[in-house]
């Protein structure tokens, strides 16, 4: 199972329909198989997921958060983890909107480093 406790993500790839962008920075935490992640960044002001890893270290999430508009904006999403050459991890993201228009998108994510403390952002 790959470790994603206290790993940090940015995205670099979305849908056009998705709130998350390159400014949009997600820590994350784990106790066993269990996941939890804070975001926020770019037009969201403040994000939380919660979550599950399956025995093949996929993500199965619930994420919401509340953009720069006031929006609160709910969602599902799955995501398939690649182990990149330099040890950083890339997750590949299907995922669905649990309000407004109820759309689909894919996102992909990968590790930064060096680790940015949630406090300093």
């Amino acid at each position: 199972m790959i470790e994603f406790n206290n790993r940090v993500f940015t995205s670099v790839s979305s849908s056009k329909n998705a709130e998350v962008n390159g400014e949009t920075i997600f820590y994350y935490h784990q106790e066993g198989a269990n996941i939890t992640a804070q975001y926020k960044g770019g037009i969201i002001r403040d994000g939380q997921i919660v979550g599950t890893i399956t025995d093949e270290s996929r993500l199965e999430f619930r994420y919401q958060h509340m953009n720069i508009r006031g929006e609160f904006m709910t969602g599902v999403c799955f995501a398939t983890p690649e182990v990149l050459p330099d040890g950083r991890i890339r997750l590949y993201e299907k995922w669905q909107w649990t309000c407004g228009d109820y759309s689909k998108g894919e996102s992909v994510v990968e590790e930064i480093q060096p680790v940015i403390a949630m406090e300093e952002k």
